[in-house]
């Protein structure tokens, strides 16, 4: 049985389809990279999927329960957690204190979620900033707490949407080897991202969405010859780019 399976999911505003009959499933285990064009419908898929959205018709489970429409808090209870598109942090608030946020969840005595939050903290390189104020972190740093926030809820399904987007390339480096050390945990992941280069190397199988529907499904290595995704996402240079490696 799939960790994740959707099976027909579509999302409309007024006359636009965002998503249409998406039918995908991602295994235990997993790194699966997502891709294609802005307003492919990635973050409105997402969306669907962790409660933000409430499809307009189909039907998402997680281990094997049907959780179609479930509010967003109601979904990371059953062990799914998510980063934004654009990041989101508490920034009145200390490290330490987003962290917590998110341990609470699983941890409703004060010093639980703080020690909790504490072990997040160091496994993500956060722990000497944990008396900062959020505000006062850089991007780079900031999409990190977002990130141990998120892993405070102990998800056993992580959603990423454009986590290194912004990033310089040695920050782009730290953000992808934490990626490998949570798939080390045991953490499934989905990931969002427009950097090939991060998308091939990373993901197991890369899922394309164009105007709302998928297109393909396939390993990295097929999907970088793909001619219907190198049309719609990839483009001509990347064909030249994979033709001269």
């Amino acid at each position: 049985m799939a960790l994740l399976e959707l099976k027909g999911v579509t999302k409309q505003f007024g006359g636009l389809m965002a998503n249409y009959d998406v039918t995908l499933s991602v295994e235990e285990g997993e790194i699966v990279g997502l891709i294609g064009p802005n307003g492919a419908g990635k973050t409105t898929l997402f969306n669907c999927i962790t409660g933000y959205y409430k499809p307009t018709s189909g039907v998402v489970r997680f281990q094997g329960r049907e959780i179609t429409g479930w509010s967003p808090d109601r979904v990371c209870k059953t062990g799914i957690a998510r980063t934004f598109q654009i990041v989101r942090v508490l920034k009145e608030m200390t490290v330490l204190e987003n962290v917590m946020v998110g341990a609470f969840l699983r941890h409703p005595q004060a010093k639980d979620a703080r020690r909790k939050a504490l072990e997040i903290l160091e496994f993500t390189g956060l722990a000497p900033r944990q008396d900062q104020l959020a505000r006062n972190l850089t991007i780079a740093n900031k999409k990190r707490l977002e990130l141990a926030r998120a892993l405070a809820t102990e998800p056993r399904l992580l959603f990423l949407d454009e986590a290194m987007a912004g990033l310089n390339p040695s920050e782009t480096n730290d953000a992808v080897t934490m990626v490998r050390k949570l798939s080390e945990q045991q953490i499934t992941i989905v990931l969002v991202e427009h950097v090939m280069k991060v998308i091939m190397p990373l993901a197991h199988r890369v899922v394309v969405l164009d105007s709302g529907q998928l297109i393909a499904d396939d390993t990295p290595e097929r999907i970088a010859t793909n001619e219907r995704v190198i049309e719609a996402y990839l483009g001509e240079k990347y064909r030249a780019a994979s033709r001269s490696h």
